[in-house]
């Protein structure tokens, strides 16, 4: 009986180092949530943004050559189907942030990734510091722009204007990917939040176009559906 003392005191220790263990790595994923900076704009910076923002949302199709399209959306879905079970809503999901990311002249993969980092595919996430939904916004930019009403946690919106603010800090820093995730990060100049982007996108959702090879049975690849 003088050992339970010990073992319940070892126990609690225990339980306590795993409960600070966890808030930590809450802490951690909550700094790297996005964090934009507000900075005034021009006017003319200002009306080239809320003209990126205002266009009709996307049609429920993707941008580029169907086929080649089509295998990018049965691959990314398989990828993506132990964070988003239910298949429509993935699809969806899918078929936005490629029309959003090439509309904004993206990789659809380097935004995969960024999405993987920032919110980890959650469409009601919200950082420590306000920003919101998949893409981790700052609210300021709906007001900077000019559509107070938009809603950051709607998927279209929150995509477009994630893509929209990452077009806009490649443009600034001339193309420097590693400088344009620092700006959308709020830590201009470090390298933990560009190099977990980068992991992400080369890890999980780096493609290239399968190589098909027709046999004499099946000349013609099968056309697969959307899991």
């Amino acid at each position: 009986m003088m050992n339970a003392p010990i073992r319940l005191n070892a126990l609690a220790r225990c339980l306590f180092d795993l409960l600070a263990a966890a808030a930590l790595a809450l802490a951690s994923a909550a700094a790297m949530a996005g964090n934009q900076q507000y900075e005034p704009l021009a006017a003319s910076v200002r009306a080239a943004l809320y003209h990126a923002v205002s266009d009709a949302m996307p049609p429920m199709r993707l941008s580029g050559n169907i086929e080649t399209q089509l295998v990018w959306l049965l691959d990314m879905s398989r990828r993506l189907e132990k964070r988003i079970p239910n298949r429509d809503y993935r699809v969806e999901l899918l078929t936005s942030i490629h029309y959003e990311a090439t509309r904004a002249g993206l990789d659809p993969q380097l935004v995969l990734g960024l999405v993987q980092v920032e919110s980890n595919f959650r469409k009601y996430a919200v950082s420590k510091a306000g920003a919101r939904g998949y893409m981790q916004v700052m609210p300021f930019w709906v007001k900077l722009i000019g559509r107070e009403d938009d809603n950051l946690f709607h998927m279209h919106t929150n995509l477009r204007y994630g893509c929209t603010i990452l077009r806009h800090y490649l443009d600034i820093e001339k193309g420097d990917l590693y400088r344009a995730l620092g700006r959308y990060n709020g830590s201009l100049g470090r390298p933990e939040y560009p190099n977990l982007v980068r992991k992400a996108w080369e890890s999980n959702w780096a493609w290239t176009m399968p190589q098909f090879t027709a046999n004499e049975d099946n000349p013609e690849p099968a056309v697969a559906s959307v899991r």
